[in-house]
């Protein structure tokens, strides 16, 4: 009954199970359990009047402790709200449901229930943060502790207490109401381990971080220290139970064996004859609590009537490596908020049955029922339950309620992979009632849910233009006209615009770096591309090369070529080479001289007689010197006699004066000698020329 500000213990009965009909927190025998229920309460029943409802506790060595981490990528998702956080966090109690069902070679995550979740750690882009909300980042990490209850263990206390025509008012866990009344909140933070030893076994709570970190038991308990004593003194199991609780209370036992011998032992002998059974219980216990902290804990509670075993506290400090007044027995005396009166057992047997009693009352758990899309489901209202734990009790897969993001693209610009995201899916379209909700929205018994997924996002529809934004430009002039220039764009190899689409796999090239080749092409001028080609015509059908460009290109007065880059602001002039003169081809063209000559000395002048030894013609008619040649044009080329120069062939380079020389005659001379026009000549020869008067003849 509880006071003003405290609780009052009316009645206390205790009666101990006839046989192992409970085993590891689960009953095994309803019926069995349920006599004894009935037994407790027509005792109860004769001093206070007919009871219909009652307050229990599922046993914690009953309940799993999963913890775990669930990542998610956030990366372009906009700033973080309640309900983006709350997803995470149910995601994460959800997957730990997954590993728990897994590793109890369970079928389906919904024989747990879900009595409670604390979050340990937010982590964005490694970094650990107190909170999620309105942060934005790449990737966020939730970690989560979850606990969690077998459904069957919450049945079957049911289908017992109804065997004793007793209604199940609320209901409160173990281990949760022991810490309530021993460890309040504040001290949470501290990283304490409480032990419950009981009969059977022994349950495991550890505080850490503000909340309860883990649960644990241990099939070891008070039951392996009676069974000690009965063995070694063969006592009944009762009599080596009531042996172990005189020793415990006054250091000394008188016991009758089943012999009838009547012996009376003491508290240290009795400790040194069940070493081995007290060395088990501990070690047992020490390994439970690394296994479930991964170390050993600041301080250790022990409560149970199993504490009380020899020497139990102090074996424990050693193994764990702890002073001795770190490892202490708790009794009902450590119950801040129970009123002491002079019914209150001492020790520590019964700091859990009151903390049961406490709990159930401060904070009851009950049962509603919900509908979520047309099933009926309860819930354990073990905390203040929301629509997310609906969702968890209904088995509906969280992650799987969101719409998927949009199938991304993959791109490669200039070679380099991009992805392009597609849009995030909508949440979830939740109905309570009727009415939208959220996740986080609290629930009554009777409400009705439907909860359809959201849609997914779409694929991203990004032009060139989207991808690539303004592109930068520059001004190139080419003989005196302004032309401006942007990078050349490809996709897949073809010329695209801003406008074209990228699609999935797509190889965007962008052409940065103008030279003089792409600059012609872009202003369709490519005709001069042909000029720049070499200056070439045929001789007797083989090519021949004039010259090594038809056009030059002039990048700011200098000689450039198609590779040469432009910058903003260059100045291109073209300079046309051809045509040529055939003179220039005739000398450049064959390997032998194309001339003949001499020198010779006509009337004493000196005079210089050539002879062309090749002929050039062009379409039949021969090439003068000066005739211009055109590329690509065909010249025909034949080399002729090399025949002897005459004394005829000096009159077509002589000057000769023929006036007043009418009615003269004349002779010629070679070397002094007299000779005729068809007289052949050599380099170095005198040649004269006389005219005779009447009076010489």
């Amino acid at each position: 009954m509880k006071a003003t500000d405290s609780y009052e213990v009316i009645d206390l009965v205790s009666i101990e199970h006839n046989e192992r009909t409970m085993v590891d927190g689960q009953i095994h025998d309803v019926r069995s359990v349920s006599e004894t229920i009935s037994s407790v309460k027509q005792i109860l029943e004769e001093k206070h009047g007919p009871l219909h409802k009652v307050c229990v506790a599922a046993a914690g060595r009953a309940l799993k402790t999963k913890r775990t981490r669930i990542k998610q990528s956030v990366s372009g998702h906009p700033l973080m709200n309640d309900e983006d956080v709350t997803h995470l966090e149910l995601t994460g109690v959800q997957q730990a449901q997954y590993e728990l069902a897994r590793e109890e070679a369970e079928l389906e995550t919904t024989h747990y229930y879900c009595v409670g979740y604390s979050v340990l750690h937010y982590h964005l882009d490694g970094q650990e943060l107190g909170s999620l909300i309105d942060q934005q980042g790449d990737e966020v990490t939730v970690e989560v502790i979850a606990t969690f209850l077998p459904k069957v263990v919450v049945e079957s206390l049911i289908a017992a207490l109804h065997r004793a025509d007793l209604e199940m008012e609320a209901l409160t866990l173990e281990p949760i109401a022991a810490i309530n009344v021993l460890i309040p909140p504040s001290m949470r933070r501290l990283n304490v381990a409480l032990v419950d030893i009981g009969a059977g076994t022994s349950d495991i709570a550890i505080t850490d971080e503000g909340t309860v970190t883990a649960y644990g038991m241990v099939p070891v308990a008070g039951d392996e220290i009676t069974e000690a004593i009965s063995d070694h003194y063969l006592l009944d199991f009762p009599l080596a139970e009531q042996a172990k609780r005189d020793i415990s209370h006054n250091q000394e036992a008188t016991i009758s064996d089943i012999l009838g011998f009547e012996t009376t032992v003491s508290y240290d002998e009795v400790t040194k004859a069940i070493e081995p059974a007290i060395e088990k219980l501990s070690h047992t216990i020490r390994d439970e609590i690394i296994q479930l902290n991964h170390k050993a804990p600041k301080a250790v509670m022990l409560v149970g009537g199993g504490s009380l075993t020899p020497t139990l506290s102090e074996r424990l400090a050693q193994l764990l490596d702890l002073p001795a007044n770190r490892v202490a027995i708790r009794g009902i005396d450590a119950i801040q908020s129970l009123k002491k009166t002079d019914n209150l057992p001492i020790g520590p047997a019964f700091v859990t049955p009151i903390g049961i009693a406490i709990a159930a009352n401060q904070n009851p758990v009950q049962y509603i029922s919900v509908t979520v899309n047309e099933r009926t489901i309860r819930l354990f209202d073990i905390k203040t339950l929301t629509v997310g734990d609906c969702l968890l009790a209904a088995g509906i897969e969280i992650k799987k309620l969101f719409g998927r993001p949009g199938i991304g693209k993959v791109i490669y610009l200039n070679g380099n992979q991009l992805t392009l995201k597609g849009e995030h899916g909508t949440a979830p379209n939740l109905l309570k009632n009727n009415h939208p909700c959220s996740l986080n929205d609290p629930i009554q018994n009777g409400d009705v849910f439907k909860v359809e997924k959201g849609e997914d996002g779409k694929a991203p529809d990004a032009t060139l233009e989207d991808l690539l934004g303004e592109l930068p430009r520059s001004t190139i002039t080419l003989n005196g006209k302004s032309y401006q220039l942007h990078p050349f764009i490809h996709v897949n190899g073809d010329k695209q615009s801003l406008s074209y689409i990228v699609q999935d796999r797509d190889k965007v090239e962008i052409e940065t770096n103008q030279t003089v080749l792409s600059f012609l092409r872009f202003i369709q001028q490519e005709e001069v591309l042909k000029e720049i080609d070499p200056f070439d015509v045929f001789i007797n059908k083989q090519k021949h090369r004039v010259a090594a460009h038809k056009i030059s290109i002039l990048k700011n007065g200098k000689e450039s070529n198609p590779e040469t880059p432009l910058q903003d602001g260059d100045h291109l002039t073209t300079v046309v080479h051809y045509p040529v003169e055939a003179q220039l081809l005739m000398k450049e063209n064959g390997s032998s001289p194309s001339e003949q000559e001499i020198n010779v000395f006509f009337n004493n002048k000196e005079l210089t007689l050539k002879k062309s030894l090749r002929t050039f013609t062009r379409k039949g008619a021969p090439l003068k010197p000066t005739d211009l040649i055109y590329p690509g044009q065909t010249i025909e080329s034949k080399e002729t006699n090399a025949d002897p120069f005459i004394f005829q062939d000096v009159f077509r380079y002589a000057d000769i004066d023929l006036t007043n020389v009418a009615g003269q005659s004349f002779k010629i001379f070679r070397n002094d000698e007299e000779a005729t026009f068809f007289e052949p000549i050599h380099h170095g020869d005198h040649l004269t020329l006389q005219w005779l008067t009447n009076s010489t003849r």
